[in-house]
């Protein structure tokens, strides 16, 4: 008998480059252009001097640490997440950035081992080093067995989805895409002639309806469309109503089956809308942030894993658990009371304008969405945040 459902592991933004680089087995070179430090090591000299010494010359499976364990008993058929650094020795950087993150093609195991199925490469940070550094991600990833979104040597391979084929027939077709409010450099759209990222030009009615004529040229008759989107600034506390109306106008347009946000390098409320997934920001999985300051309220030392179990013909939502992590010496380990307690907070004050809850489990928690949704009892006071810088 057929399977009727899928089980798909979405996470936010791997940010593996600069500090988290230099601690892999193949370090980069070190030198950056920041205003606040020219060495990438700073980074993790600022994470030592809060939590403690960092393993250096570590394993490729060292980062994801306690992560590993929570995905292999999950079992997801797919693992989905966003690519926020290049993968490159290139060496020049784009002009009029102030921040570029790079991870030596060498350390790619790092990804393989946590056997990511595909990324998102339309984000802020993917042509930090020009034309050539994307050129070279998307070889040393293809090489690696990774599929790719939202990048490609023109306009029509970076608009085109990743179509990740299932066990047992049907498939998942990865959309990726970006806006100028996450940062990234009008220049680096996509053209006819010329290699780039996804950018779309608005969030308006006609640019959704574009996507949805998309998807309905790729789609086939049973498929699930995933529409990943690298949107806003790092520290918005609040999802942007403009967010809300154009994911819910590409589910309206049939355009996604699920809308994978990230940018916010912190987890943000979640919506289920006709029965389809929205994940507004899902946050930082990795990144080397320990050592910086917050921005208030925020942290991003805190990663969540988010297993979404959809019907393979519909696409609509069966079950969403999620699982906090945390960043703990550029390593993922279990979340502790008062990073638990953080995200909670988080999903819940605002989820509950969304029509969402999330009921605490043993382990993390299942959404509650529609007439499942309770009445949650007033949130706890909310522990000090950690660090969080721009970038």
């Amino acid at each position: 008998m057929p399977m009727q459902t899928l089980k798909i592991l979405l996470a936010g933004d791997l940010m593996t480059g600069r500090g988290i680089d230099q601690i892999l087995h193949h370090p980069g070179h070190p030198a950056l252009q920041e205003s606040f430090y020219r060495d990438a090591r700073d980074y993790v000299e600022l994470a030592e001097q809060r939590n403690g010494p960092i393993l250096r010359r570590v394993g490729s499976e060292h980062i994801w640490g306690d992560a590993l364990v929570q995905v292999e008993h999950a079992q997801p058929e797919l693992r989905i997440a966003n690519l926020e650094t290049a993968v490159t020795s290139h060496a020049t950087r784009w002009p009029g950035k102030s921040i570029h993150y790079r991870m030596h093609p060498k350390n790619v195991e790092c990804l393989k081992s946590a056997g990511w199925s595909a990324l998102s490469l339309a984000n802020n940070h993917t042509l930090d080093f020009g034309r050539e550094g994307l050129d070279e991600t998307q070889s040393v990833l293809h090489q690696a067995g990774i599929a790719t979104a939202g990048g490609g040597r023109d306009g029509t391979q970076a608009w085109s989805p990743a179509r990740l084929h299932l066990t047992g027939g049907g498939e998942v077709l990865l959309f990726s895409c970006a806006t100028s409010s996450s940062g990234v450099p009008g220049g680096w759209a996509a053209g006819v002639s010329h290699s780039g990222i996804a950018l779309l030009p608005d969030l308006s009615d006609s640019t959704a309806r574009d996507l949805a004529a998309d998807a309905s040229h790729h789609r086939r008759d049973h498929g699930v469309v995933i529409i990943s989107i690298h949107w806003g600034p790092n520290a918005s506390p609040t999802v942007p109503q403009e967010h809300r109306r154009f994911a819910r106008r590409l589910i309206d347009l049939g355009a996604a089956d699920i809308v994978h946000g990230h940018s916010s390098h912190h987890p943000m409320p979640v919506e289920v809308y006709r029965g389809r997934l929205i994940l507004y920001g899902c946050g930082d999985l990795i990144n080397d942030y320990e050592g910086i300051p917050p921005s208030p309220g925020l942290r991003s030392d805190v990663a969540c894993l988010y297993f979404a179990t959809v019907d393979r013909q519909r696409g609509t939502l069966q079950k969403l658990h999620v699982i906090a992590m945390q960043m703990y010496r550029f390593r993922l380990v279990h979340a502790d009371a008062a990073a638990r307690q953080w995200v909670e907070s988080r999903f819940n004050n605002e989820g509950l304008n969304l029509g969402t809850h999330m009921l605490a489990r043993r382990v993390g928690w299942n959404l509650q969405w529609g007439r499942s949704v309770s009445q949650p009892s007033p949130p706890t006071a909310t522990p000090r945040p950690l660090a969080e810088p721009a970038a």
